[in-house]
């Protein structure tokens, strides 16, 4: 017994350096090993389900991946944001066509629609016979109930060659089948609303694009003179790619480019009072037209469209930057005498606002519309500033920019 206590005693020392050499070698270990993958990836997932994600806890370079950690949906969003990317460029078993429209390269080229319309179809039989005719241009109205006689009036000098859209701000849609065109129209439906939020929302250059030529106008019109097909033929012989009807000349105009013109077809120039215009070929006495009862081509249109800020929805403003859509648009920005219309200044979308601080629903409105003006001009100077700082190049050569 005495034997055995005497030499275990004696290798006591060895054994605890030996612990102690060990314990160190597997400390250095340890870190030469943390060193070569300073990112920890700990993943919990639960196999048994696929409803939920799967949460990374990363950890790097001590600290803790707060948004990961925080958020279960990013493994998601990284996944979303991936599958957006171009393949590997040998794999030719996928598509990838960089000039399909964006989100669609992934499809071969002869399936992508990049298009629409506002064409009826059936529910039933077999598509290629849905459509006996296929309309060339596109007119909407921007409506109260109220005013349902007059747009009885205007519709009534479209022909067949024409969809009609109503958009109505007063949201009565269903007491408009007393008209027979109606039920052949298409309604589009949101409360105090105006024509600018409804053409920047249902009236994209890519849906539209059937339509040789868009009418965008107000209710408010009297149309006794007017007749469309003969404004079409007009406008195509001018060359005109934004247009509108001469207005009658007794009615509270307040431009003189936009007033009808007994002596001609077409008239493309002015004259205004001394001071109003910088430049002969610039609005108001040229490449001018006013918000109330556009006509757009096709082109023109897919240009305006951009121009349309989302938020500005009384488009005040966009008179004065049409030109910037066209070129050379002192030429191809008219109003058509022959065919002329009488702007009745009906204020009932102004009385869709609400009274405040003690002033009348109209007076609100128009308030912000001027403020809409200036806002308008503000962004667009801003943005042509921005432009041509960026390009270093001079404004004082951008044509009337």
């Amino acid at each position: 017994m005495g034997i055995l206590t005497l030499s275990a005693g004696s290798r006591k020392p060895n054994e605890t350096m030996r612990i102690l050499l060990t314990t160190f070698f597997g400390v250095v270990f340890g870190f030469l090993i943390g060193v070569s993958f300073p990112t920890l990836s700990l993943t919990k997932s639960n196999k048994s389900s696929g409803f939920f994600p799967v949460i990374d806890l990363a950890y790097s370079e001590g600290n803790l991946g707060s948004e990961t950690a925080l958020s279960p949906w990013s493994s998601m969003k990284g996944k979303s944001s991936s599958s957006m990317q171009a393949p590997n460029s040998n794999d030719t078993s996928k598509i990838w066509v960089p000039s399909n429209p964006r989100g669609a390269e992934r499809l071969p080229p002869g399936f992508v629609v990049a298009e629409s319309d506002y064409y009826l179809r059936r529910l039933w039989g077999d598509p290629k016979e849905d459509l006996t005719s296929a309309p060339r241009y596109l007119v909407t109205f921007t409506v109260g109930y109220d005013q349902r006689k007059n747009i009885d009036a205007c519709v009534k000098k479209f022909s067949e060659n024409f969809t009609i859209l109503l958009f109505h701000y007063d949201g009565r849609v269903s007491e408009w089948d007393e008209f027979e065109w109606s039920k052949n129209a298409i309604h589009v439906s949101a409360r105090k609303q105006t024509k600018w939020w409804y053409a920047k929302r249902f009236l994209h250059p890519d849906i539209v694009a059937p339509y040789d030529y868009i009418f965008i106008w107000d209710e408010d019109l009297g149309v006794e003179h007017f007749n469309a097909e003969e404004y079409i033929k007009l406008v195509k012989k001018h060359g005109l790619e934004i247009s509108q009807p001469g207005l009658e000349p007794n009615k509270g105009l307040t431009w003189q480019m936009t007033k009808r013109r007994g002596d001609s077809e077409v008239h493309k120039i002015t004259e205004e009072k001394p001071g109003w215009c910088t430049d002969p070929h610039l609005p108001p006495c040229a490449a001018f037209v006013e918000i109330m009862a556009p006509v757009f081509s096709r082109d023109a249109w897919r240009c305006v469209w951009h121009m349309i800020q989302n938020d500005l929805v009384h488009g005040w403003g966009l008179d004065f930057a049409l030109r910037k859509c066209i070129e050379p648009a002192h030429e191809k920005i008219g109003v058509v005498d022959s065919q002329w219309i009488v702007h009745q200044t009906i204020p009932s979308l102004g009385n869709q606002g609400e009274s405040q601080d003690g002033k009348k629903p109209w007076q609100g409105v128009k308030e912000r519309c001027r403020k809409e003006w200036t806002m308008f001009q503000n962004r667009l100077a801003s943005a042509e500033r921005t432009y041509f700082r960026t390009a270093g190049l001079d404004p004082s050569n951008s044509n009337g920019h």
